[in-house]
């Protein structure tokens, strides 16, 4: 009996590097949690003998992409939520 096509590694790890090239078309560090999360859901089902649901699938890649977001949040934020501003224009 085939597996379902969400426990396929390489369609996730397919679905991390889109995720990424969508991050760079529209930069933000939204779409990177995703990928990341997706990435690493895809290696975890290299894992021989682990099969789970559907949901727990999702609540896997759910709980990776939010604790990648905020890794990378905390990484590349500025301090205290400061807004980066500029004083002088690259023309000059």
């Amino acid at each position: 009996m085939a597996d379902p096509f969400w426990l396929t590694w390489w369609l996730w790890l397919a679905a991390a590097l889109a995720l990424g090239i969508l991050e760079i078309v529209l930069p933000g560090f939204i779409f990177l949690g995703f990928a990341i999360g997706a990435a690493v859901t895809g290696l975890l089902l290299l894992i021989p003998g682990l099969a789970p649901s559907l949901p727990i699938l999702l609540l896997i890649f759910a709980a990776l992409s939010l604790i990648s977001w905020l890794i990378l949040r905390r990484m590349f934020s500025l301090p205290h939520d400061q807004v980066k501003t500029f004083n002088h224009d690259i023309n000059e």
